[in-house]
């Protein structure tokens, strides 16, 4: 096939050089598994392809997503930058969208041109605590440099790692052991490590880093499957209410991208999560 039209949008980006960066297509039709990936590959970033959605589905579109490593079910910032990249060229229907998607159907809403999209209710379990030393040396850090609260497991559409760290400053001078990130990971039966600090608590500020279990590159600027699942430990440790008030979390400043995602608990799903794109 002739080659794409890819648009480069930065999602969740909270100052110059930020977000995280997502290549879009917008018209994924025709192009197979390899086409796909071969343009996750080419970037070096979670992608996102645009698809007519299937007969009968209730949906409007389907998005499908690839690493450079492998296809994903369902990416957070990749769906907000496409949403958002649609409803710039007048392709939405309203300020409503429902998306098929390898996870499941995933509701977005626009307003003022901010886009938010849903994810369903969390889970939370707690980690082997055998595999801890490992975890904590493959990060890079002693106990000492936790928090006082568990590392848990928690998942909206993917399980990721919550690691409480004891403070912004340890958090952001982390330096883990990048190789061996896969192998702890899969022991634990994760997708990815995300050590967190508590930045203004009375706020609902939390700063946070990804790094992904085997995507292709070692951190991601902004994670919102990540923030999401994190946003349920929180809940768990009693750091946030369930209530209307967003959580803001905050990520990819250690790798000069500063961004943020917004998070806000919802009546009818489990969460919207949310942010700026350019």
């Amino acid at each position: 096939m002739s080659a794409p039209n890819i648009t480069l949008t930065h999602v969740f980006a909270a100052g110059p050089g930020g977000g995280n960066p997502a290549p879009i297509v917008l018209d994924a039709t025709g192009m197979t598994a390899a086409d796909m990936q071969a343009v996750a590959r080419e970037h070096g970033h979670e992608s996102g392809f645009v698809l007519p959605a299937p007969d009968g589905s209730g949906c409007d579109f389907t998005f499908r997503y690839w690493v450079p490593n492998h296809e994903m079910s369902m990416c957070g910032h990749v769906t907000v930058g496409a949403v958002w990249l649609l409803h710039q060229i007048g392709k939405l229907n309203g300020d409503t969208v429902r998306i098929d998607t390898r996870s499941g159907v995933v509701h977005a809403r626009i307003d003022d041109g901010l886009v938010e999209i849903t994810q369903p209710e969390g889970t939370v379990e707690s980690v082997d605590a055998e595999a801890i030393p490992e975890l904590l040396d493959v990060l890079g850090i002693t106990a000492a440099e936790l928090a006082d609260r568990p590392i848990r497991n928690a998942r909206t559409s993917r399980t990721k790692t919550l690691i409480p760290i004891v403070d912004v400053a340890t958090l952001d001078r982390m330096q883990p052991d990048f190789n061996r990130v896969r192998r702890i990971c899969e022991r634990i039966d994760s997708t990815g490590l995300y050590p967190y600090a508590v930045s203004d608590r009375a706020r609902r500020v939390f700063d946070a880093r990804q790094f992904p279990r085997s995507s292709g590159y070692p951190e991601d600027a902004a994670t919102g499957i990540a923030a999401a699942a994190l946003v349920y430990g929180l809940l768990a440790d009693g750091l946030v209410e369930r209530d209307a008030h967003p959580v803001r979390v905050r990520q990819g400043r250690a790798m000069g991208r500063p961004s943020e995602i917004v998070l806000r608990f919802a009546d009818d799903v489990g969460l919207w999560l949310g942010g700026e794109v350019r």
